[in-house]
This record gives structure tokens, C-alpha cells and sequence, in this order.
């Protein structure tokens, strides 16, 4: 049987981790082993990054809720509680659109929730 050479397998890798360092700084864009190591550094980051955002608008979300829940005249704590007994089943994101767009319907909200509770 026939001897296959790697060099057509290493070429396309090296290519391919080159590509991703494309528009780092120096050495980093050019030579294989210092790209590697910074695409490999990057890719965490990414990873990570990815992670924190839906952390980072969840609280986002939770702060804006709380701020409109307060200007109704509660906190944050008791509206999802009167949302969850009122059986409004909302999720952060929408109750925080509506807490920015449409005062009046977070109003709305804040009023069944209240109710809720008595």
C-alpha cells in the first residue's frame, strides 16, 4: 500500500487557524504557532463572553423591572410574586419592554399583581 504524506492535511489546518488570527497584531496574523495560541486565547474569551451576556441582560431586564415596579409603588420582588399568584406568566425580557415602551400597560400589570396579593 501506497505511503500518504501529511502535508496537504497540516497546510489546511495551519490555513485554517491562520484565517481565524486574520487582523491580529503582528506575529499573531503571521506565524502558525503564536496565531495558535491566540486564536485558541480568543475562542475562550468568545466562549465566555457568550456566557456573561445572557447574565448581563438578565440583570439589565431584572433592573429596569424594578425601577417601573417602584414608580408603581412595589418592589421587585412582590410584582413577580403578584404576577405569579395573578397567573401572568411574562418573562423578564417582555415586562422590562414593556416597563420601557409601554408604561401604562406595566401599570396594568402592576395593578393585577397587587391585586393578587390581597
Amino acid at each position: 500500500m501506497a505511503r500518504i504524506k501529511g502535508a496537504i492535511m497540516t497546510r489546511k489546518r495551519r490555513k485554517k487557524v491562520l484565517k481565524l488570527a486574520k487582523g491580529y497584531f503582528g506575529a499573531k496574523s503571521k506565524l502558525f504557532k503564536t496565531a495558535k495560541e491566540a486564536v485558541m486565547k480568543s475562542g475562550n474569551y468568545a466562549y465566555i463572553g457568550r456566557r456573561l451576556k445572557k447574565r448581563d441582560f438578565r440583570r439589565l431586564w431584572i433592573t429596569r423591572i424594578s425601577a417601573a415596579a417602584k414608580m408603581n409603588g412595589m418592589n421587585y420582588s412582590t410584582f413577580m410574586n403578584g404576577l405569579k399568584k395573578a397567573g401572568i406568566e411574562l418573562n423578564r425580557k417582555m415586562l422590562a419592554e414593556l416597563a420601557v415602551e409601554d408604561a401604562a400597560a406595566f401599570t396594568a400589570l402592576t395593578e393585577k399583581a397587587k391585586a393578587a396579593l390581597k
